[in-house]
């Protein structure tokens, strides 16, 4: 099972639920369940964050996945602490479901916040030992998502609804998560805060190579053999970041919890030219920043990435997760992505001079932890940042370089 960390904190998941209640014989407008996810073979020390509820009667065992938490330090850590005592937000009393069942708020130390209702079979308080909250530093406060179940016409003595957490956009580099646990209310009206509304939040593991070696002019002829393909980066991709066009979000979670999107880069030759007169020279080369083709939309469309911008994810879980910038180039305009563009660039060359210009073109592709390859190839030439390279070298450029 795959293990993800964010300073002290283990994050996996679990496919594993325990039925605590349902509204069946309540004969409600809305169908609604509640499960207790729960631990699987190598995930001791592993506490849920709160239920998981559905607007249905399916068994959620092997249908869905959610978070599972500990703390790297073991119970000496500070990242987890059980939660001091629940708050009752609402029971089915009066309802007339074929069990009685109640939601609770888990109330957190000081420092702590709690992600998720807990819903118990009965009226009885949870046990304290049933999930964890976490540091404050380890989440983010989120959104109230979609609605999953409310009590409409079950004729309980008390109205309840019940929401998705969504997280806010993540910044460059991370992902924001909601564990899959719900907030909910004593009211069919959806609020707009909630104190248990936070997602969890980790980093995108990123791997930096050696960049391609630098073109260098040895004469006065046009350059040749300089655009060596070099490995350069590596973002390694939860497994429900992606969407496998192959794989079911569930056998992704087991056959490639891990997928690798790898940015191979090259040095391509803009323009080149040799000024063999008496006197300064121009030349005129054109030069296209952005994506190459439709590349990038085909591969959006397939894996649900986008490699120059924020992306969200669903319906098993609701994420939101954005790539570096060193990775994709940018972190607030996504409009080289969506459309190359192509300038002029002017350079004038000095007497008895040669000058080549060249940009990085990077090639992105996305494999499965077997190696095997999703989707097509991403090409990306980086026109806004040119390399220049002269003969006779100087230590400082003397050339003069205008835009159109």
């Amino acid at each position: 099972m795959e293990i993800l960390e964010f300073k002290d904190l283990r994050i996996s998941f679990t496919t594993q639920f325990s039925l605590q209640w349902n509204d069946a014989g309540s004969r409600g407008s809305h169908d609604g369940a509640f499960w207790r996810p729960q631990k699987a073979d190598g995930l001791d020390g592993f506490y849920p964050l709160g239920d998981y509820a559905v607007g249905n009667y399916n068994d959620a065992t092997g249908q869905t996945a959610v978070a599972l938490v500990s703390d790297m330090n073991g119970s000496a850590g500070t990242a987890l602490r059980a939660p001091t005592d629940y708050v009752l937000v609402w029971n089915d009393s009066g309802s007339g479901a074929d069990r009685d069942g109640s939601m609770w708020r888990p109330v957190p130390p000081q420092g702590y916040v709690a992600l998720g209702l807990v819903c118990n079979g009965g009226y009885d308080k949870p046990s304290l030992d049933a999930v964890r909250c976490v540091r404050t530093d380890l989440v983010m406060p989120s959104l109230i998502g979609d609605l999953i179940w409310d009590d409409t016409k079950t004729h309980s003595d008390q109205d309840f609804g019940c929401w998705q957490i969504s997280p806010p956009s993540a910044p460059a580099g991370e992902v924001y998560l909601s564990a899959g646990t719900f907030v909910g209310v004593a009211s069919h009206d959806k609020p707009s805060t909630d104190p248990n509304a936070y997602s969890l939040r980790f980093q995108i593991p990123m791997t930096h190579f050696d960049p391609p070696p630098t073109p260098v002019l040895h004469g006065y002829g046009k350059p040749t053999g300089f655009d060596e393909s070099t490995l350069t980066y590596i973002s390694n991709l939860s497994w429900f970041t992606v969407r496998d066009p192959n794989l079911k979000p569930i056998e992704q979670l087991f056959k490639s919890p891990i997928y690798r999107l790898e940015r191979t880069d090259k040095y391509t030759l803009i323009g080149f030219g040799y000024n063999q007169s008496s006197s300064e020279q121009s030349f005129n080369w054109a030069v296209t920043n952005g994506v190459s083709g439709d590349s990038s939309t085909s591969f959006t469309s397939t894996t649900g990435i986008e490699i120059g911008g924020e992306w969200k994810l669903g319906p098993m879980f609701t994420a939101s997760v954005k790539l570096s910038q060193s990775f994709s180039y940018t972190t607030t305009s996504s409009s080289g992505w969506e459309k190359s563009t192509t300038r002029t660039v002017n350079v004038t060359v000095g007497v008895k001079k040669a000058v080549a210009a060249f940009a990085i073109e990077s090639t992105y592709k996305l494999f499965r932890q077997d190696n095997t390859q999703v989707s097509n190839n991403v090409g990306y030439s980086d026109g806004d940042n040119i390399f220049w390279a002269e003969y006779p070298p100087t230590e400082e450029t003397n050339l003069k370089v205008s835009f159109e």
